[in-house]
């Protein structure tokens, strides 16, 4: 297909890559030389598109990568990536095969998944995830032993590695239950090195890494981090004079109609709002389908022009109405932003986080993978 005969996109992400590339130096240099770097890429690598930037962390010199499910491991083994990867969700018994043939690893983190491995013999590396107080996944360190003597007696399951997650690790203020996490894993391994096993031992997720030097361990595992983005508030108020992180993943659309409507009319679905004046909108073609937050009904921004334009009523499946009046010359075909830099102005996904009460993290993972992402 020639460029004259592509289509020309409605909605599109630009994945920057000297962002990118900034934020694995600004990471990598916060850890030791022999500390490996494990890129977080589940979940569509946050929003910035799995194959694409696995491919740039890749490039800039990532050990490992960490996904959430057998068939992302796959997609990052086809698309040529030869490093470690593990899974760091749940893996179906039946894809334990799969997954040493294509060399990936998987956690192993309760009694039952341990029983099918061993009957099961096939080959296979695991990471053991502890439970240190997070209480999701994981055996509780008192497991620990049973655990370790267990896998003496399976040579064909691998150790390749011992880990946890904080859960606690995004504010400063509360430094003692990431020490008593710490602790706790602490035993657990110990317990493993005792029994003569080798392996990796990582705890610390990008909150951690930026916070807590002292659990960088073996590995660290960077995930929103490689995206510019910060873990938390409470990270950045902390360590923003020190850290300068650079947003990858900006997300556009364009204006597809205009129209001015007269005061007194209502808009939108259940006619939510009424104009108070003369006013002229803009309709871009993105809605909650696309991952625009319907919660950002009549309160969230889109940048147009280089000003802030306010959404109107109820932000529809695949539709949104703008408040244009206020910004000059605006016309079918202009670009908008809906998270991302224009003129002076900004959106980012933390305030579109805040407007909608949730995260950032929520609001770019759940930007449609359909979405053409573009590598800029």
């Amino acid at each position: 297909m020639d460029n004259k005969s592509k289509v020309k996109l409605r909605t599109w992400l630009e994945i920057n890559r000297k962002a990118a590339a900034q934020n694995y130096k600004v990471f990598r240099n916060m850890i030791r030389p022999e500390t490996k770097l494990m890129a977080i890429v589940k979940s569509n690598a946050y929003g910035n598109e799995l194959l694409g930037f696995s491919k740039m962390q890749d490039e800039f010199g990532a050990d490992a990568f960490g996904v959430d499910s057998i068939t992302e491991g796959l997609a990052l083994r086809e698309a040529g990536i030869t490093k470690p990867i593990l899974v760091l969700g749940y893996t179906i018994h039946s894809n334990v095969r799969i997954a040493s043939e294509k060399n990936i690893s998987i956690t192993l983190s309760n009694f039952e998944a341990l029983h099918l491995l061993v009957k099961e013999k096939t080959p296979i590396k695991v990471h053991i995830k502890i439970d240190s107080g997070m209480h999701r996944q994981g055996f509780f360190p008192r497991d620990a032993k049973k655990v370790a003597g267990i896998l003496k007696k399976s040579p064909l399951i691998k150790v390749e590695g011992v880990y946890t997650h904080f859960a606690n690790a995004k504010n400063p203020s509360f430094t003692e239950d990431t020490g008593k996490q710490a602790a706790e894993f602490k035993i657990a391994a110990d317990i493993f090195e005792k029994a003569g096993f080798r392996f990796l031992k990582h705890a610390s997720a990008t909150s951690g890494t930026m916070l807590f030097p002292e659990y960088h361990f073996d590995m660290v595992r960077i995930g929103i981090g490689l995206s510019g983005l910060w873990p938390a508030k409470e990270v950045e108020r902390a360590l923003e004079k020190k850290i300068k992180l650079f947003p990858v993943l900006s997300w556009k659309t364009i204006i597809a109609e205009t129209k001015i409507l007269p005061k007194g009319d209502r808009i939108g679905y259940n006619f939510t709002e009424t104009f108070h004046k003369d006013t002229k909108i803009g309709i871009c073609p993105i809605g909650y389908w696309h991952g625009f937050p319907r919660a950002l009904s009549s309160i969230g921004h889109v940048l147009v022009g280089g000003e802030r334009a306010r959404v109107l009523g109820r932000v529809s499946m695949d539709m949104i109405a703008l408040d244009v009046s206020d910004i000059k010359n605006v016309h079918t075909g202009d670009e908008a932003v809906l998270i991302g830099k224009m003129g002076n102005n900004k959106i980012t996904p933390e305030e579109m986080a805040a407007y909608a009460d949730t995260s950032s993290y929520e609001i770019v993972t759940r930007i449609n993978p359909k979405i053409q992402r573009v590598f800029v």
